[in-house]
């Protein structure tokens, strides 16, 4: 059998490209490494739970505030205006997403990419069956390689692929035992501090019955166990039982391509779609999928490869500024624990709380108040020319 598309890697970005795809008629292989769980806060927006139609039965939670910590400990609690954030596991969401692929059409396959050859008879993925250990190979005309961070088809097909800068994330699984300490199972906290992340920032988030709790960073000599105990000790989790724990690396920059001009589209993770500065990576890489997948449709009706470019420039056309901007606001901000100070200082602005999350809420930069943006740039100025204090608001 010749598949349109086999799609490497089975998250939320190769889940989304292979059930698209499905849905579209097309056949579709999905090779995947079963029982690998990316540590991750968990936290989707609403527009992703309308966008793909997430059941509610996958939110394990629904957050109503955000709390900003600074490296002096204070903490600016934002509100979520008008919805919630939903938090899921990715243990259980990524193989719903996974299930649901299926029931559109898309052969599931369980094993772990090896390489991909061409001949006559077209394009070639390798991959190793995880139950039987010995390699197969599927035919396909386009592959969408969603093989995460360190994307193994990227680093052999994609020019840059293999170069992707990235941050070390490390998380626990908890259980939750209600609001006690610092701790709270309706908000999100987020630890803006050099002690836990000289780079990055920490988390606690809620998960219903359990919590995540952990942090990122590129600085390599960090002790990333340590930081996230340290983190459980501040929030009073410290002898909460320990469920799992997880590590994986988090892109930090989209790639400058996403396709190889033959036959290989990228997304997700292995295409570097994860927000800078928030680290947001579940909606982006979903989308990701999504284009990948209408990149690959547009190529497969056509005959043109210059088509499978259109993942790349439908992503950037609509979220290119916001990743600008994010990317600007931690180099900014992230550099020092002042800067951190600063930056959570500058959360104390309802104007900068009500930006953000309608930013964050609806995946777009909010033009309709333009007052509001002038008032919020002359702030930022101040606070990085050092002009007024970083604890004023």
């Amino acid at each position: 059998m010749i598949y349109d598309a086999i799609v490497v890697g089975g998250g939320p970005s190769g889940a989304t490209a292979a059930e698209d795809l499905a849905r579209s008629g097309h056949t579709v292989a999905m090779i995947d490494r079963a029982g690998r769980i990316k540590p991750c806060g968990g936290a989707i927006p609403p527009r992703l739970i309308q966008d793909f139609f997430i059941p509610d039965e996958q939110l394990v939670a629904k957050i109503t505030t955000a709390r900003m910590i600074s490296p002096t400990k204070r903490k600016v609690d934002i509100p979520i205006e008008n919805g919630f954030v939903g938090m899921v596991d990715r243990e259980h969401f990524d193989e719903f997403l996974r299930d649901r692929a299926a029931l559109a059409g898309a052969d599931r396959l369980t094993g772990t990419f090896t390489k991909i050859t061409r001949d006559d008879a077209g394009t070639h993925v390798h991959y190793r069956d995880k139950a039987k250990g010995d390699e197969k190979v599927l035919t396909g005309k386009i592959v969408i390689g969603a093989d995460g961070a360190r994307s193994n088809v990227a680093r052999a097909e994609v020019e840059g692929g293999d170069k992707i800068p990235y941050v070390i994330a490390y998380h626990e699984i908890i259980e939750s035992p209600g609001p006690r300490g610092d701790y709270h199972p309706d908000r999100c906290d987020v630890i803006y501090d050099g002690s836990i992340s000289p780079d990055f920032y920490g988390w606690v988030f809620p998960h219903g019955h359990s919590a995540s709790v952990g942090m990122g960073s590129l600085v390599k000599d960090v002790d990333l166990k340590r930081a996230t105990a340290a983190l459980r000790v501040a929030s009073g989790l410290d002898d909460c039982k320990t469920i799992r724990k997880e590590g994986a690396p988090i892109p930090l920059k989209p790639l400058d391509r996403w396709d190889n001009g033959r036959d290989v589209v990228l997304a997700g993770d292995a295409a570097g779609v994860v927000a800078p500065s928030s680290g947001e990576g579940i909606y982006y890489a979903m989308v990701g999928g999504r284009v990948a997948a209408t990149a690959a449709a547009a190529c497969l009706q056509s005959g043109r490869v210059k088509d499978l470019q259109l993942a790349r420039k439908l992503f950037m056309r609509e979220h290119k500024q916001v990743f600008k901007v994010l990317g600007a606001m931690q180099n900014a901000y992230y550099k020092s624990d002042e800067r951190r100070e600063r930056f959570v200082t500058l959360c104390h602005d309802i104007d900068v709380q009500r930006l953000t999350f309608e930013a964050y809420m609806n995946k777009k930069l909010v033009k309709a108040r333009p007052l509001a943006h002038i008032k919020i740039g002359i702030k930022n100025l101040a606070h990085l020319t050092g002009i007024v204090s970083a604890t004023r608001a």
